[in-house]
C-alpha cells in the first residue's frame, strides 16, 4: 500500500479525484467524551449555563462536518448529501456517532470522523465551567462504503 499524498518527490499534494467515477458514498465514525457523573446529571437537567449541550453538540459536529476541508489541508471539497450526530449518554460517558454521506467522487471518512471530533469539542466547551477533568478519546472510523476500494467495517 502506498500513500497518496505526496508527489513524485516526495511533497505534499492534494489528489486528483477528476477521473473516478461518482459513486454513493457513507461514512460512520465513533468517539467518547468521559466525565464526572454529576457532569451528566447536569447536562440531563437541562442546567448548564450555556444551554442546551447535546443540540448545540449536535449542531457543532454537523458544522464541523461541513467544514472539513477547511481544516485538513488535503481534504477535498465535498458536497454532503446528509449529516447525522447520535449519542448515547450513560453514567459517566457520552458516546457520540456521526454518518456522513454524499454521492461523488472522494470518501466522507475525514468528514465523519471530524464531526465526532468538534461534536465532543463543543460538549467539552459548554461543561468546562462544571468538570475540567473531562476525557476526549477514541475517537474512531467504524464504517464506510463506496468508491473504488470498496466496502469496511471495523471488526
Amino acid at each position: 500500500m502506498e500513500f497518496t499524498h505526496f508527489n513524485e518527490n516526495g511533497r505534499a499534494h492534494m489528489v486528483n479525484v477528476g477521473g473516478k467515477d461518482d459513486t454513493k458514498r457513507i461514512a460512520t465514525a465513533v468517539g467518547s467524551i468521559k466525565m464526572n457523573k454529576e457532569t451528566i446529571n447536569i447536562i440531563k437537567n437541562g442546567l448548564i449555563k450555556k444551554g442546551d449541550v447535546l443540540s448545540v453538540a449536535q449542531i457543532g459536529g454537523i458544522m464541523g462536518a461541513k467544514k472539513t476541508s477547511d481544516l485538513i489541508p488535503m481534504c477535498h471539497n465535498i458536497f454532503l448529501t446528509g449529516a447525522d450526530i447520535k449519542f448515547n449518554v450513560l453514567d459517566t460517558e457520552i458516546e457520540i456517532e456521526a454518518t456522513v454521506s454524499t454521492y461523488g467522487k472522494t470518501g466522507v471518512e475525514m468528514e465523519a470522523l471530524t464531526a465526532v471530533s468538534v461534536t465532543a469539542l463543543t460538549i467539552y466547551d459548554m461543561c468546562k465551567a462544571v468538570d475540567k477533568d473531562m476525557i476526549i478519546g477514541e475517537i474512531k472510523l467504524i464504517k464506510k462504503t463506496g468508491g473504488k476500494s470498496g466496502n469496511y467495517e471495523r471488526k
